[in-house]
């Protein structure tokens, strides 16, 4: 057999590979629409902050909300389109529930640098803005990923059955006793 004429080819060794290659374009799409959003999210911190003069934390969390609404288009018509569609008031719900927990993580570094270290220049803020933006990052890939957009389940059985199949075939093919 040709290299990819088959799927029946398909070892545990390579079904493995195919997850982690699905595991980084996942990362690759999350971290393009996450970087629009970070270039969000500073934009219109900066520009609430300095039309304003609203508190570094106001103009932050105010900016967030707005990065938070691009993101979850983003995610959910981009990143996570091949994923289950069903209980879209649920995903929006659980979407929500993850993002304020980031947004207290990012904005909790922020508040943190400004307030408890009197770091509040406009440069620290951007770069206490930017820390926190990362660390809430990590969080938000995790949750969404795991609770939000949940593959479907028919994808990982198609997969493991392919896995067993392509297995099952390989093992009947060398035991097959030859012809005299």
């Amino acid at each position: 057999m040709g290299r990819g004429s088959s799927r029946l080819s398909t070892t545990p060794r390579s079904a493995a590979r195919q997850r982690i290659d699905r595991l980084v374009r996942e990362a690759a799409k999350f971290g393009a629409v996450g970087g629009a959003g970070v270039l969000v999210n500073l934009l219109v911190f900066n520009l609430v902050r300095n039309a304003t003069h609203l508190q570094v934390v106001r103009a932050s969390v105010i900016a967030t909300v707005v990065a938070i609404a691009f993101n979850y288009v983003g995610f959910r018509y981009f990143t996570y389109r091949d994923r289950d569609k069903g209980g879209r008031t649920k995903e929006l719900t659980l979407f929500l529930l993850f993002s304020a927990v980031g947004l207290v993580i990012e904005n909790g570094l922020l508040y943190t640098a400004t307030y408890g270290f009197g770091w509040d220049s406009p440069v620290q803020s951007n770069i206490f803005k930017f820390v926190g933006i990362g660390v809430a990052t990590l969080f938000r890939f995790w949750s969404y990923r795991t609770w939000v957009f949940k593959a479907l389940p028919a994808k990982e059985a198609v997969a493991s059955a392919e896995s067993f199949l392509a297995t099952e075939v390989k093992t009947r093919r060398t035991k097959q006793p030859t012809l005299p």
